[in-house]
């Protein structure tokens, strides 16, 4: 990705957090690298060294600044197909896709070829996915060894590394430490973690939108705390995420059984809060239409909700066709009791996991409609979790978004509103639209051929327009 030294200097010297996780800036004389909004007094610009990712510092032999710590910078969203690619690829190493497989495999499950893979990510990033996958475990690493109290060998194994020696190994060849001098004074009790962002954030409206979409017994939010239970594999547990006193971040706690796929449930917070958003840049546009501008005005740092776990998300939006938020919010909790499984946590709300795909392909329509769905609604929930188990669909942000659209409208009872919903949210993409929706066309005063056109302007951005215009009307549909 092409860099303008002028302007990264530029914010280096101003700190400034629009810029935070769009590039990193290394010092020649020190040979570290940091985030713009680094503390410390910026280095002589004949210093400045500018990448667009911490894996190419690293790859130029730069090492982590231990005081604005690279690994806690916001990701970025995808807006355009070179960078969709890379943002699948990054999420599928979150989940630890190389970890285990290779790059043809990785590649396989974005539907190009390795070659294609290395190209982009060369090219947006300044490294190969292998070298990709190996700083980020190396940063996730260095990340839990700072926030949490695991011990090496539980970070060693939770960062993606096949052995401690491999993990020992690399980690002090890379970063001249031993991982054991990284750790927080006396080790920080229990499993948290801070997840920054570029401010502003709405951070009450996000709450608000899911606390009406809450599923009963699987998640559960208040004016401060979203809660829920994960499964992630054979592992099980909660979290609970809030707002860090910084006004920055977001604290989040996890249960101690989570602590095997800590770097997965990192990824899934991080897109269900839309922590990679760039604020200005979907101000910047959206502020320029004259149906937007008012909205963009009064609600800064609007974020679009994604989903923790895609099949979740993919029922949950059946549930909702053509049926108030409340009504759908009703019926996914008899859901939850009916086909989820029992699972003991701290808080009285929270005692199911959400029902998974396999269990949904082995019920019965009549099962499903015995909780009050119509029989094409249980058609489609049986028929989405078919698709996922065999993996027609995949519900991820590392899947490809045009096909998994594609593969949504052909199951029964799945549209263009629900595909592009689904996509919005459990795909994480900023360009979804869901053109067809009534409250949009009302709040735009325009016909669907109409507002169709109009808002080929908002892109990359349809979604948060989306939102903004449910806002305009008052709804949080």
């Amino acid at each position: 990705m092409s860099l303008d030294a002028d302007i990264c200097y530029r914010a280096v010297r101003a700190k400034d957090r629009r810029f935070d996780g769009r590039f990193f800036v290394a010092v020649s004389s020190t040979k570290i690298y940091c985030r713009p909004i680094c503390p410390v007094r910026p280095p002589k610009r004949e210093n400045m060294r500018f990448y667009s990712s911490a894996a190419a510092a690293e790859g130029a032999g730069y090492r982590p600044c231990l005081r604005c710590r690279p690994e806690r910078a916001p990701g970025l969203a995808p807006v355009d197909a070179a960078s969709r690619l890379v943002s699948a690829a990054i999420a599928g190493i979150e989940e630890h896709a190389l970890s285990t497989s290779h790059v043809g495999a990785l590649a396989a499950s974005l539907g190009v070829s390795d070659r294609h893979l290395r190209r982009v990510t060369e090219a947006e990033l300044g490294v190969s996915p292998i070298e990709l996958a190996q700083t980020q475990r190396l940063l996730l690493a260095k990340r839990l060894l700072s926030e949490t109290g695991l011990s090496l060998t539980e970070i060693a194994f939770a960062s993606g590394f096949g052995s401690v020696r491999r993990f020992n190994a690399l980690f002090k060849s890379r970063y001249g430490l031993s991982p054991r001098s990284l750790r927080g004074r006396g080790n920080v009790a229990g499993l948290r973690c801070q997840l920054d962002f570029r401010p502003p954030l709405a951070w009450g409206h996000l709450l608000s939108y899911l606390r009406t979409r809450a599923v009963p017994g699987v998640e559960q939010v208040d004016d401060t705390h979203y809660r829920r239970t994960v499964a992630i594999g054979e592992h099980q547990g909660w979290i609970a995420v809030s707002l860090a006193k910084n006004g920055t971040a977001l604290d989040v706690e996890l249960s101690q059984s989570l602590a095997p796929v800590i770097g997965a449930v990192i990824s899934r917070v991080k897109q269900l809060f839309d922590l990679g958003a760039a604020p200005d840049a979907v101000t910047a546009l959206l502020s320029q239409d004259s149906i937007l501008a008012g909205t963009v005005k009064k609600l800064p740092g609007l974020r679009v909700p994604g989903a923790f776990d895609g099949f979740e998300l993919g029922v949950r939006a059946i549930l909702g066709q053509q049926v108030s938020v409340k009504a759908a919010t009703t019926v996914a909790g008899r859901w939850a009791v009916a086909f989820g499984a029992p699972i003991a946590t701290p808080f009285a709300e929270l005692k199911l996991v959400a029902p998974t795909a396999q269990r949904m392909a082995d019920v019965s329509e009549s099962q499903i409609a015995g909780l009050g769905v119509v029989g094409s609604r249980a058609r489609s929930i049986i028929a989405l979790a078919k698709a996922v188990g065999e993996r027609r669909v995949v519900l991820a942000p590392s899947a490809d978004v045009d096909t998994q659209i594609h593969e949504l409208q052909k199951l029964p009872g799945v549209g263009p509103w629900t595909a592009h919903y689904i996509a919005m949210r459990a795909l994480h993409w900023p360009d979804a639209f869901p053109g067809t929706d009534l409250m949009l066309l009302r709040a735009a005063s325009l016909n669907a051929k109409q507002l169709q056109a109009r808002a080929e302007s908002w892109r990359p951005w349809r979604a948060y327009a989306t939102h903004y215009l449910w806002q305009s009307l008052g709804i949080i549909p």
